[in-house]
């Protein structure tokens, strides 16, 4: 999310209308409930980095129970693959490296699953980076996900590794996660050609891939897929499979990403952003965030599982603007029955130690949390 990301893409897309869905939402479906519950909790980065040199410190079983006295009980747990694998790391990632699992790595991930279960919190794990794709710029992989069988292989042999880890758990306390915000990135060609966005059938062949992996191991496994688009469309054309679907909570890009420079070319030009009101060429308000997230709730209410894997802030934004916008996106889910996981439970977009300039920190056994972000969170 923070360091090395390559998401020009995504705030740009981050703007625009689910068109394909969007289309007669106004006579949507009658509400449902939910078929997912509606977990609220916290992404945890341990293994966020491809080089362990370069990762998180080690989150303290502390923080799991802090999550729990607070309220919360949600994990996710975005993996980048290399990150548990053996290989040359003065070199590029060879193929023949990509299945080199490491399994002092992996105990390090099942103690980390462990420790939020001990403390009532569902885990989520996720590939962040999978053999052959992720979001992020920062580490050179040998093949294309979406054009390369060998590369599609090498993933189901990842999440098989995953499902069979943790095959005697149950649904409640654990799901699997696809792969983080699927896209056709800028960077990415192959001998077709150019594209522009990833379609649908590309997209479908990759679940359906992995889903029948991990239902082989464990029939009962709980499998979340990222919408497409980087998280921001509904995924068309899997609805006879049972997969639930995670959204995000980053629009608009101006308000979630305000001056983050792996996003914007010249961040100190941007306008400063108020919610609500006029920023730039839009108007911001709570009605822009209820038309981004029609689809979604329309999709929640035909019966698939909805849940929002990544929301929140970086620390650039105002905090007033941040509180008053992130009111009404969690507001919304709230209102559906659609719960989230904020992308960082310590760190720039976090509830602890996320070093804005324009908060009074409260001093929580030795971290600085910030007190109206957490109330916010425990009111919806």
């Amino acid at each position: 999310m923070e360091n090395h990301i390559n998401r020009r893409t995504f705030i740009k897309n981050s703007s625009l209308a689910t068109a394909a869905l969007a289309s007669g939402s106004m006579a949507g479906p009658t509400k449902k409930k939910n078929k997912l519950p509606q977990w609220k909790g916290f992404n945890v980065l341990d293994f966020f980095s491809p080089d362990p040199a370069k990762s998180r410190p080690q989150t303290p079983e502390m923080y799991f129970k802090w999550m729990e006295d607070w309220g919360f009980d949600f994990v996710r747990i975005p993996m980048a693959y290399p990150a548990y694998l053996k290989f040359d790391r003065s070199k590029n990632i060879r193929i023949d490296e990509i299945r080199n699992i490491d399994t002092q790595m992996t105990d390090r991930i099942e103690q980390l699953v462990y420790w939020a279960q001990k403390y009532n919190h569902h885990v989520s794990l996720n590939l962040h980076r999978a053999p052959g794709y992720c979001i992020n710029a920062g580490f050179v992989e040998p093949y294309n996900l979406w054009t390369n069988e060998q590369a599609l292989s090498d993933f189901c042999y990842h999440w098989e590794f995953w499902a069979k880890k943790f095959k005697d758990i149950s649904s409640k306390k654990i799901s699997f996660d696809l792969l983080n915000e699927p896209s056709w990135r800028d960077d990415m060609n192959d001998q077709l050609g150019k594209k522009t966005k990833l379609e649908p059938e590309m997209y479908r062949k990759l679940i359906v891939a992995a889903y029948n992996t991990i239902k082989g191991v464990n029939q009962k496994h709980l499998i979340i897929a990222d919408g497409n688009n980087v998280g921001n469309d509904v995924i068309t054309g899997i609805s006879d499979l049972e997969v639930a679907q995670s959204c995000r909570g980053y629009n608009p890009g101006i308000i979630s990403h305000y001056k983050a420079s792996w996003v914007y070319k010249d961040p100190e030009s941007l306008p400063v952003p108020v919610w609500p009101g006029q920023v730039g060429d839009q108007y911001l308000s709570r009605k822009m965030l209820e038309d981004k997230f029609q689809p979604w709730i329309d999709l929640k209410n035909s019966g698939t599982g909805v849940h929002c894997g990544e929301c929140g802030c970086f620390n650039k934004t105002p905090h007033d603007v941040f509180l008053a916008w992130f009111k009404d996106l969690l507001g919304i889910l709230s209102e559906n029955g659609i719960g989230f996981a904020l992308w960082e439970f310590d760190g720039s977009f976090g509830l602890l130690n996320s070093g804005r300039k324009d908060v009074a920190y409260e001093d929580f056994q030795g971290q600085k949390l910030d007190r109206k972000l957490l109330t916010l969170l425990q009111k919806v």
